[in-house]
């Protein structure tokens, strides 16, 4: 019975891990993260919510997948922070796993999205 369980262990821990989960950054992390300079951000929203604002310094995933490691750092251990509309998207594992296929170990998730950027208050970019 230990062995099978093990097994099952196993494979759960290692689809977790295929899954590509990403730590959360809070919106005043990244907010600091952003004055400081220290950080290449991920809109991985569609272009028309991308055009009526976004997290400023953010590169627009879809129109930006081709060139993204043109874009981002040359320095792989650069926070990278991914997100899309709200809690409950889960469009932002396209760029943040793009990141980490590229080779970047700091990779991480805004959950809020742009939907909880805006209700904070937090200053937005546009096109």
């Amino acid at each position: 019975m230990k062995k099978i369980v093990s097994i099952i262990s196993f494979f759960v821990l290692a689809a977790t891990s295929y899954a590509g989960e990403y730590e959360d950054i809070s919106i005043k992390d990244l907010q600091k993260a952003i004055a400081d300079g220290k950080v290449a951000v991920i809109d991985v929203n569609g272009a028309k919510s991308f055009e009526n604002g976004h997290i400023p310094t953010a590169i627009h995933f879809s129109s930006s997948k081709n060139k993204l490691s043109k874009l981002l750092p040359k320095d792989k251990n650069t926070l990278v922070v991914a997100y899309c509309g709200s809690s409950s998207c889960g469009a932002y594992k396209r760029g943040a796993d793009e990141a980490a296929k590229l080779g970047y170990k700091n990779v991480k998730h805004l959950s809020a999205g742009i939907s909880g950027w805006k209700r904070a208050g937090a200053e937005l970019a546009k096109k």
